[in-house]
C-alpha cells in the first residue's frame, strides 16, 4: 500500500483558483457601483423632469392674459431652496429651473429647462416644451 500518494490540490493549483475568484468579486463589485450610479442618475433625471412637469402644470392654470410678461419676469424661475420653499418640492444638487418664452403670440410657446449637477459634478439639463393658447 501506497499512503504518499494521496489526491490533493497542489498550491500552484489553489493560488490559480484564489486569483480567479478574485477577478470574479472585483468584476461583481464594479458591475455593482456601475449599476448604483445609473440608478442615482435615472432617480435625478425623473426628479427633475417631475419639477418641470409640475411647473408646466402651473402655466397651464395661470391666467394667458400677463402669462408672457411673469414669464419674462421669472415668476417661475427657481432654485432648489425655492422650489423646496414654494411648493415643497425636494431639490437637486445645484437645481435651478428656468422657464422662457420661445414664441411669443397665440399660441404661446414656453419651454422649462431644469439644470442640476449629477454624480461625478456633470451638469445635466432636460428641457420641456408647451404650447399655451389663448
Amino acid at each position: 500500500m501506497n499512503l504518499l500518494r494521496e489526491k490533493a490540490f497542489t498550491l500552484s493549483e489553489l493560488m490559480v483558483s484564489a486569483l480567479i475568484l478574485a477577478l470574479i468579486l472585483v468584476s461583481i463589485v464594479a458591475v455593482l457601483t456601475n449599476i448604483n450610479l445609473l440608478n442615482e442618475t435615472n432617480r435625478n433625471l425623473t426628479i427633475a423632469v417631475t419639477h418641470a412637469e409640475y411647473l408646466i402644470e402651473e402655466i397651464k392654470n395661470a391666467s394667458f392674459s400677463g402669462l408672457e410678461s411673469n414669464i419674462g419676469s421669472g415668476v417661475w424661475d427657481f432654485t432648489s431652496a425655492q422650489l423646496s420653499a414654494t411648493y415643497g418640492l425636494s431639490g437637486l444638487n445645484n437645481e435651478s429651473v428656468n422657464t422662457t418664452v420661445e414664441q411669443s403670440g397665440n399660441p404661446l410657446e414656453i419651454s422649462v429647462t431644469v439644470n442640476w449637477t449629477d454624480i461625478g459634478q456633470r451638469n445635466r439639463s432636460v428641457t420641456l416644451s408647451l404650447l399655451r393658447t389663448n
